[in-house]
């Protein structure tokens, strides 16, 4: 009967809050582009929004950010650093770079 309850439970949770999944590809200090993450974005929000979220999900603040709930891990080891300038996200087709301030048009 748990089973079930939780199996209902995901899917309304699912219904009410669809999710997209953005790739996180750091560039900044290596020598080849990679990927490091994905990350569950609402697929609702804005693409900033889902690029702010992204970013803040990657990046340690009270924990070592592969630990959040919204992220699965693409990198090998046991750490990565966080998303820094120059790092770029995935939304689909569209690839943003992480500027100073913001995010650069797709590319």
């Amino acid at each position: 009967m748990t089973k079930m309850l939780d199996a209902l439970l995901d899917t309304l949770e699912k219904v009410k809050n669809p999710k997209d999944v953005v790739a996180v590809i750091h560039s900044a200090f290596d020598e080849t582009p990679h990927v490091v993450a994905f990350v569950d974005v609402n697929k609702t929000w804005t693409v900033t929004e889902k690029l702010e979220f992204a970013f803040e999900k990657t990046n340690n603040i009270n924990n070592a950010w592969w630990e959040n709930k919204e992220v699965t891990k693409a990198f090998d080891g046991d750490s990565c650093r966080s998303t820094s300038v120059g790092d770029a996200i995935l939304i689909g087709t569209d690839k943003y770079m992480c500027e100073a301030a913001g995010w650069s048009d797709p590319i």
